[in-house]
């Protein structure tokens, strides 16, 4: 799964980078080091134009917020349940299966978290669970693939800026032989050459588009289990933890 990521680019940066048209920020987010499911994030998103305006669809950066919400749900409370798709049910599951169809994101990260049972035990001897980072070799950006929602709220006026709620998921697949002994799944990751697609919402959602990026392109690296606190936060959660020297008389 993906449940925890960082997310530290700037609007400017991301406007950029992905090549978009309508920057739909009214306030950047600040840098978040320990992005979790709940808190407001930066999507790559295309609008489809107004009917018989003729005009190509729109592609626009928004803030939404992680934890789809369907349309069709009663209590938005659901989307705190559903942070991520599995690739290979996604077109099937009615939660998910309109949104895949055409409100399809990319959502940009640094890189994102996962834990590791290690084999020391702590007090209740329950296994030690160690952070690692994973991020582009390159230090690029990470386009994980997303599907988004705009949930209605009936408690809210017609003219209330704030009745339609935004929201998304990020969609996941099987880890790459490199990094499946951290966890056996990762985000699925959208290739620059196939932004368009996945992201044209004239393009009728199918498996065809659920294509895994090729592998050996990231990097993993443990780093402080400071990051395991939603409370912590900053640049240093995703540093490199110092290699411990080896033990007396090693070879």
């Amino acid at each position: 799964m993906c449940g925890r990521y960082a997310s530290s680019r700037s609007p400017e940066d991301l406007v950029e980078e992905f090549e978009v048209v309508e920057s739909r920020i009214a306030a950047p987010l600040a840098a978040d080091y320990n992005v979790a499911p709940t808190k407001e994030v930066y999507a790559v998103v295309e609008r489809p134009p107004s009917r018989d305006s003729g005009e190509p669809a729109q592609r626009q950066l928004r803030v939404l917020t992680w934890g789809l919400v369907p349309s069709w749900a009663k209590d938005p409370s659901i989307g705190n349940r559903m942070i991520n798709a599995r690739m290979e049910t996604v077109a099937e599951k009615p939660a998910y299966r309109k949104a895949f169809a055409s409100r399809r994101a990319l959502l940009p990260a640094d890189g994102y978290f996962e834990w590791y049972p290690t084999e020391r035990t702590d007090a209740k001897g329950k296994p030690v669970k160690q952070p690692f980072f994973i991020r582009p070799k390159d230090g690029g950006v990470l386009a994980m693939a997303g599907l988004y929602e705009i949930w209605r709220d009936p408690a809210k006026a017609e003219d209330d800026p704030d009745r339609f709620r935004w929201t998304c998921t990020v969609l996941t697949t099987e880890a790459e032989d490199s990094l499946g002994h951290i966890h056996d799944r990762m985000p699925l990751m959208v290739e620059r050459e196939r932004w368009y697609a996945w992201l044209d919402p004239t393009t009728a959602g199918d498996t065809s588009l659920l294509v895994p990026a090729a592998p050996g392109r990231l990097e993993a690296y443990a780093v402080s289990r400071l990051v395991s606190n939603v409370r912590n936060n900053g640049p240093e959660l995703v540093e490199p933890l110092p290699l411990e020297p080896p033990e007396e008389g090693a070879p």
